[in-house]
């Protein structure tokens, strides 16, 4: 799942490059990390070639051969991350990489409960998917 480690990072990259006008170009940023003396990653070579190919990717997710090595490992890591939680040992960074990329693929995400609390705690309002509006609810 080192994987989608990278590709959050390379997501931040891709929102600053376009928030703060850096233009940068992830294909030189993944050749200049794999030459680097501290990540050096084969994989980046991978991510090298997949943004060759397709300069405008939104998220190294989004590659094909990348997506299919994530789909191919991700049932071994669900089960390593089972074992992990059941025996007491924290791994949040491999929950957190299993969490970002189930998220990411997810159409709808469980952020209710964000809303509620913010609305609870703030009368921030909330949307919802069964009807169209803006609601806010007098919690009790």
């Amino acid at each position: 799942m080192i994987i989608t480690t990278y590709a959050q990072g390379l997501a931040q990259l891709t929102v600053a490059s376009e928030s703060y006008s850096y233009e940068l170009d992830l294909q030189v940023v993944t050749k200049v990390w794999r030459g680097g003396c501290i990540i050096r990653a084969a994989l980046l070579e991978d991510f090298r070639k997949a943004y060759a190919a397709n300069p405008d990717l939104r998220n190294i997710l989004l590659d094909s051969a990348i997506a299919h090595k994530l789909l191919s490992t991700q049932a071994s890591l669900r089960e390593v991350l089972k074992d992990a939680i059941a025996n007491g040992i924290p791994v949040p960074g491999y929950v957190n990489a299993l969490s970002y990329f189930d998220a990411y693929r997810s159409e709808k995400l469980p952020t209710n409960i964000i809303q509620a609390q913010r609305d609870y705690f703030g009368a921030h309002t909330y949307e919802r998917i069964d009807q169209e509006g803006i609601f806010h609810t007098l919690w009790h």
